[in-house]
């Protein structure tokens, strides 16, 4: 009788709510959910009546009729709307956990460092609606820190910077705290639209997020080649001037010249957080390294960029995508130690 009591206890779950796609940690079973923050919807008298979520959401991009919509609903890390988001995480969760359960799941779930209370809030409520039982927030760079590995609970500070879909999370910690931190809104979707405006300004040619996040992907670098003009993919779009579809080749060197200026505001935010931490960190970090996280992470030659303009030793986690979930489930596996209530922030 008590072990069927217990099947109806739902496993915790951790959950990096991501701009670009969200991941789920279930206690005990590791992530078992890695899919794009997308949400498709049909309007319906005023109503939103969720169609799709996750991939099959994504595929419909730039597809939908009159009545139907596809949109994201977090926006910079936070959460843009708030009735679509909880339904989001609702279809994520019955992915997960696809039984029904007498005791609802405990949440560990991340927030930028940067997040205002109003967002912090919104984060944690629409986790709550969404059939959570108790919501405890961890801070993005902290999970982060974390999942890479980082030791931070020792008194030399160690630094790492998540670059995500909607923000860039930088942060020094040590003594199992965050020391300074600072949220970027420069991240992985102001590179699609840097891709998008280029070939717009340069091309006349008109390309969507989904193409632009696929040129990312497949030859995005941000550092142009020595010699030549490296890798190169054929893309089609619409002509500026014609209006008729119309195909071209893109290379890296193309790509690299689109993102200057995304990689070099986030260099530039890596070298004013240097400015304005205590000199005794700086030290340390100019020993122990920088430490990349998050998708944008993957950007072929990023590292090098970053450590030839700060001077500084750069290294790329292993598995960057999922930093920041395996960080919750951290959390969340020790959430009834001292250690693991140092890792949640206090409730807002």
């Amino acid at each position: 009788m008590l072990g069927s009591f217990f099947g109806l206890v739902a496993p915790n779950l951790a959950i990096d709510l991501g701009t670009a796609n969200t991941l789920i940690y279930v206690r005990g079973r590791g992530v078992v959910l890695d899919e794009p923050s997308v949400v498709a919807y049909v309007n319906e008298g005023g109503r939103k009546e969720v169609y799709a979520v996750g991939a099959e959401a994504k595929t419909m991009l730039g597809k939908t009729h009159r009545t139907m919509e596809v949109i994201r609903p977090l926006r910079d890390g936070v959460i843009a709307d708030f009735e679509v988001a909880e339904e989001m995480i609702k279809q994520f969760i019955k992915k997960v956990l696809p039984r029904p359960t007498l005791i609802s799941p405990q949440i560990v779930i991340c927030v930028p460092s940067g997040a205002t209370p109003v967002e912090r809030r919104t984060i944690l409520e629409s986790a709550e609606q969404a059939g959570a039982r108790r919501v405890h927030l961890i801070e993005e760079p902290m999970a982060a820190a974390v999942g890479a590995g980082l030791q931070i609970d020792d008194p030399a500070g160690c630094m790492v910077v998540d670059i995500g879909g909607g923000t860039t999370e930088i942060a020094v910690l040590s003594l199992g705290g965050v020391v300074w931190s600072r949220s970027l809104r420069e991240a992985g979707d102001k590179m699609d639209e840097a891709i998008i405006q280029y070939l717009r300004r340069t091309e006349n040619l008109l390309i969507g997020d989904s193409t632009a996040e696929r040129i990312k992907k497949e030859i995005g670098t941000a550092k142009a080649p020595e010699e030549g003009s490296g890798m190169q993919m054929p893309i089609k779009g619409r002509d500026n001037l014609s209006g008729v579809p119309k195909e071209i080749t893109v290379n890296e060197a193309m790509v690299a010249d689109a993102l200057a200026e995304p990689v070099g505001k986030i260099v530039d935010a890596v070298r004013q957080a240097f400015e304005q931490m205590p000199p005794e960190l700086a030290a340390d970090i100019y020993d122990r390294g920088i430490m990349l996280t998050g998708g944008g992470a993957l950007l072929r030659n990023l590292d090098a960029v970053v450590q030839e303009r700060i001077s500084i030793r750069v290294s790329v986690a292993d598995e960057p995508l999922r930093c920041v979930v395996k960080g919750c489930g951290v959390a969340l596996e020790k959430l009834n130690t001292p250690e693991g209530r140092r890792l949640v922030t206090p409730d807002v």
